[in-house]
């Protein structure tokens, strides 16, 4: 019997995927639930499993290559003496719609046969220490057991520094039963004494007039930021003073601590006081809910955002905050995100103050009541309650709201318990 591979649906709002690497070539084996290729999605790239084994007979769609959710990208035969009547059927275009139950589905986040943990790829030229969290294929972790591998000391050359069945080999001394293939701007090794993650290649500079094709990423916010259109919002701005926050920040950076940490607790922790911003409007009412979970806007290197999202951000102290986002920012400009980790904010955030912008106003994410656009905090001549002048730090906070659920009293009430938790009490944030 001969199956079909089919584009899958990593996510509920993707249309097309691209694929970033094919984990098997024509004529390779393939076992039930081993990796075959890894799909980029609207925001991260995934291992996409067969559920049949059988033998990789063709690939239709190349690595680079996107297609449509729901496409043939590949046939795989039961057996060897298939292999043919697959090829002569991928040469008549005799793929078909989806049957009923696809042949490959992405690895989930959770509850999957096996676990595949990203891991962060270093920002910076020098080579990172291994987190924990390593990026390898089933094969590989499969082969790591039966050598006796430590993966942690395994330098990977698939996409963004993954580790694959090669690689292990390779550290255990063998001769790879398949060529250990380096990534874009990664080398293969000679030996692997510790792992060495890259940051990903930056992308060419385009040159004047040409028309370059948006990622599959970029594709994304194009399609949330025209559906946000739809939405009645409505700006609230307001000024805050900084110097104790800044002070604060003064006392813990050396502890590891971020702003961004700083600023996602102190709005999580007013979120909690104000339900109604943290809600969302669905099926004609307020959807309040039950976690505080904070999505701060990042750029990616190759165009386009992405929010990864600081879960329960009103309960972690600020230190387990600061290394998670830390985490959470370097597995996302690698794509290693996983969905949960991306697309469960409730609130997010947008910084541009450390680029000198003063004010902006953010539009509104899907499925969330609101957004808070921060700019830069600067020195100010203010008038003093004596009469006096004198020099404050101030910055402007402006938020975007759904005029559906929320009311200008509410974002008001909320602005104003931010900034004195700020200016006041940002003792507060530490405890």
């Amino acid at each position: 019997m001969i199956h079909e591979v089919f584009m899958p649906a990593l996510s509920s709002t993707m249309t097309e995927g691209k694929i970033v690497s094919w984990e098997k070539s024509p004529g390779d084996k393939v076992e039930k639930g081993e990796t075959i290729l890894v799909v980029e999605s609207d925001k991260a790239d995934m291992d996409v499993e067969s559920f049949n084994e059988g033998f990789l007979a063709v690939i239709t769609t190349d690595a680079g290559a996107s297609a449509a959710v729901g496409e043939t990208i590949a046939l795989i035969a039961e057996t060897e003496a298939e292999i043919d009547a697959a090829k002569a059927k991928a040469g008549s275009g005799g793929g078909g719609a989806p049957a009923a139950a696809p042949v490959a589905a992405p690895v989930p986040a959770a509850a999957a046969p096996v676990s595949v943990a990203p891991a962060p790829v270093a920002a910076a030229p020098e080579p990172a220490k291994p987190s924990g969290r390593l990026v390898a294929s089933p094969r590989a972790k499969k082969l790591a057991k039966q050598l006796k591998v430590d993966l942690a000391t395994v330098a990977g050359t698939g996409p963004h520094g993954r580790i694959t069945a090669g690689d292990v080999e390779l550290a255990a001394g063998k001769t790879p039963t398949a060529p250990v293939v380096a990534a874009p701007g990664v080398a293969a090794p000679v030996s692997a004494p510790a792992a060495t993650p890259t940051a990903p290649a930056a992308p060419l500079p385009a040159m004047p007039g040409e028309a370059v094709a948006m990622t599959t990423l970029q594709k994304a916010v194009v399609s949330s930021m025209v559906s946000s259109l739809a939405v009645p919002t409505f700006q609230v701005g307001y000024t805050i003073t900084t110097d104790g926050l800044d002070a604060l920040y003064k006392q813990v950076k050396s502890k590891g601590v971020t702003m961004t940490a700083l600023l996602a607790k102190a709005v999580a922790m007013t979120l909690r006081k104000h339900p109604v911003v943290n809600a969302m409007f669905a099926n004609d009412a307020t959807q309040y809910r039950s976690d505080v979970n904070v999505a701060v806007a990042v750029a990616m290197p190759d165009g386009g955002l992405i929010t990864p999202v600081l879960q329960n951000a009103d309960q972690i102290d600020l230190y387990s905050l600061s290394r998670t986002w830390k985490d959470l920012v370097a597995r996302a400009r690698s794509k290693q995100l996983q969905p949960d980790e991306y697309s469960t904010g409730t609130f997010t955030l947008s910084n541009l103050g450390m680029f000198g912008v003063d004010r902006f106003t953010a539009i509104l994410p899907p499925n969330q009541g609101a957004i808070l656009a921060i700019g830069a905090s600067t020195p100010q001549v203010v008038a003093t309650g004596d009469g006096l002048f004198g020099v404050k730090r101030q910055m402007q906070v402006n938020l975007t709201a759904d005029h559906r659920i929320i009311y200008g009293a509410d974002s008001a009430s909320f602005l104003k318990d931010l900034a004195d938790l700020i200016e006041n009490n940002s003792h507060a944030l530490t405890l």
